[in-house]
């Protein structure tokens, strides 16, 4: 199975703010057309499927994605954005100041955002979702559209990076990830964080 790994376009709070599962964030203009070019550049790949968190921003992608395959997105829960807790809708210039964030970029493995999840968890059930969508799939091709830290953790899974190392990926807005699974069990990546105009797909 081919995994395609998108991330959401841009929303005006990118970069600024830790949105978190919060409603009424969606794409905008920029992350849109950003979006856009991305569907054009993976018009020419069978899609057998478009998978998407139910988060505004991904949803709206996920549809752009989808429509030059003419398949209809379905959501996973499993694929949503990482319980932040207590972070969610604050600033990233506050976060940065506490002392929690430090032990975050440090040990990701062992850190729980407050009141909210730790990325552990968020890998074993996004990881567990692709793995299901493997066998249901096989031998074809599907898009999973969804976070940032969520993307972070589920190709630290199949490259074999500790968490403690997640942050050393950088996933942009509006780019693509592939993960090839084979039926033998054969893991390879051979593109991470492409964004439009990187995208080289065989």
């Amino acid at each position: 199975m081919r995994l395609l790994l998108v991330r959401h376009g841009a929303t005006a709070e990118t970069g600024k703010r830790l949105s978190g599962r919060l409603p009424g964030v969606g794409l905008s203009e920029s992350g849109r057309a950003t979006v856009e070019r991305l569907a054009g550049r993976l018009a020419d790949l069978t899609l057998d499927a478009v998978y998407t968190s139910p988060v505004e921003r991904c949803a709206e992608t996920a549809e752009i994605i989808a429509r030059p395959h003419h398949v209809r997105p379905r959501e996973i829960e499993d694929l949503t954005e990482a319980d932040y807790g207590r972070w969610t809708g604050r600033t990233l210039t506050s976060l940065y100041r506490l002392k929690a964030w430090p032990r975050l970029m440090a040990g990701a493995s062992r850190f729980r955002f407050p009141d909210g999840e730790t990325l552990r968890e968020v890998q074993a059930r996004a990881v567990g979702t692709i793995e299901h969508l493997a066998t249901r799939h096989g031998g074809g091709a599907l898009a999973a559209v969804s976070h940032a830290d969520v993307i972070r953790v589920i190709l630290a899974h199949y490259l074999g990076a500790p968490l403690d190392l997640v942050h050393r990926l950088n996933i942009d807005p509006g780019s693509v990830s592939v993960v090839e699974l084979s039926t033998s069990g054969a893991v390879t990546v051979p593109v991470v964080n492409a964004t439009p105009d990187m995208v080289r797909l065989p």
